[in-house]
């Protein structure tokens, strides 16, 4: 098969996440692809039982990939906070009770109520991103990046989702929900790490 037709071919996004899908499906527009959600194949989640978000990016594609059959790319991302030894990182989804944005925002400001010195809450996102080309792919693509910053003391900003209200980017008097779009796809650790895997996809696929 050529590279052009590969480049126009079906991968599934392992989320059921309307806002990643918009985010990935910008930055990754060059390559011609059509990303659909998983959910529109099934409702099943993987069990992200990695200790690492390069693990559970590969457990999610994998799973993706076994349910329909097509070429599947995951991400697993999240805020690593460096008081809380790197929490909530790889449980940064679930970090409440009730998982929702909201809810997870405002846990994580009670762990740091103790902390009131903008310097001791720096913080950062991490972004693992797998791709496989069929569920037992021995070789995934694998790629990662970071995007430095500090946890604010409430939330700013009606932009992004997760913890960008909170999250202040470094260099910049603004949180991740502040940033106009096209912005963010520029600075975001998602955006580096779909930059990269672009770049490698092509060669790869």
């Amino acid at each position: 098969m050529s590279t052009n037709e590969n480049l126009k071919k079906t991968i599934v996004l392992a989320s059921g996440n309307q806002g990643k899908l918009k985010e990935i499906a910008a930055i990754l527009e060059p390559l011609g692809c059509t990303l659909r959600l998983q959910k529109e194949f099934f409702s099943e989640e993987a069990q992200e039982t990695g200790l690492s978000f390069i693990e559970n990016a590969i457990i999610k594609a994998r799973f993706a990939s076994e349910k329909t059959h097509l070429p599947a790319l995951a991400d697993d991302s999240g805020i690593c906070v460096d008081v809380l030894n790197g929490a909530p990182g790889i449980y940064s989804a679930r970090f409440s009770e009730s998982g929702n944005d909201e809810d997870n925002n405002q846990k994580l400001l009670k762990a740091l109520e103790n902390y009131p010195n903008l310097k001791d809450r720096s913080a950062r996102y991490i972004c693992a991103i797998a791709y496989v080309r069929h569920a037992a792919d021995p070789t995934p693509l694998v790629v990662t990046a970071s995007w430095e910053g500090f946890v604010g003391f409430k939330e700013v900003g009606s932009g992004g989702f997760g913890y960008d209200p909170l999250f202040i980017v470094k260099g910049r008097d603004q949180t991740a929900a502040q940033l106009p779009v096209q912005v963010k796809n520029l600075l975001s650790h998602r955006a580096k790490a779909l930059l990269e895997f672009e770049a490698k996809f092509v060669k790869y696929a």
